[in-house]
């Protein structure tokens, strides 16, 4: 069942929504979908570190082709968490990222406007991943005019840090006085919405909608690209559009 805004127990005036998801480095649109529908986005920063996931990759579009693009770490282990993992922003891989970038989308039409964004964050990209991936995100959600509060877990929640997973997010939004969390689609196997409302939390899971838009060197759509590739070829106004895309579940 979908939702477009009213909850049986209260209005979405009266929720005040939290969202928790892991830092990803320029994450696709509907991480800032996910975002888009909260109060208060809190980065999951001391969980551990996903390998082959999309915590330092993503892809972009090189000459209209699907293109990964992977953010040199190091010592990358499952076992470390994620504002333990150091970024090697000094070696030529990364630089060598920011320069496909601008190879890849100069001809774009929103390039003018959003290279010097992507330039600042790779400028002020911290020690670790954890800072690099959050950087790039809040850079870009005050590019876009987004005004929600970010919080980080080891900084903001540390005490709730032994909890079982379900039991910290209660915590988070508890202390937060938040009475609606919002998971990611992906998480609907993981969480039970009873064990959340037992706390006076409702629960709902986003799902994103990525409806086709153009862009450069490709005659079909890609979909889940980087966030970059949304913005090197949608203006703000289009991208501001496109994050209410998504439902309620």
């Amino acid at each position: 069942m979908t939702s477009s805004g009213q909850l049986k127990r209260k209005s979405f005036s009266e929720m005040k929504t939290a969202a928790v998801m892991q830092p990803y480095v320029f994450p696709y649109l509907g991480y800032f979908q996910l975002i888009a529908a909260s109060d208060v986005f809190i980065f999951y920063d001391d969980v551990n570190f996903i390998k082959q996931g999309w915590i330092n990759r993503n892809r972009i579009l090189v000459q209209g082709k699907e293109t990964m693009i992977t953010f040199p770490c190091k010592k990358i282990s499952s076992f470390s968490k994620i504002n333990e993992v150091e970024l090697l922003a000094n070696d030529k891989p990364f630089r060598k990222i920011l320069k496909s970038i601008e190879q890849s989308y100069s001809k774009s039409s929103q390039f003018q406007q959003v290279y010097p964004v992507i330039e600042e964050i790779f400028n002020h990209r911290g020690n670790t991943i954890a800072d690099f991936a959050m950087s790039s995100i809040t850079t870009i959600a005050r590019f876009l005019g987004m005004n929600q509060k970010f919080l980080v877990s080891s900084r903001d929640f540390s005490s709730y840090e032994h909890f079982d997973r379900a039991d910290r997010l209660i915590a988070m939004c508890q202390s937060l006085d938040c009475n609606r969390y919002i998971n990611s689609i992906g998480g609907q196997d993981l969480y039970d919405r009873s064990y959340f409302k037992q706390s006076g939390i409702e629960l709902q899971f986003l799902k994103p909608e990525l409806k086709p838009y153009f862009q450069l060197n490709r005659s079909d759509f890609a979909p889940g690209m980087s966030i970059i590739d949304v913005l090197m070829n949608c203006s703000v106004k289009e991208v501001n559009k496109m994050l209410g895309g998504y439902e309620l579940e």
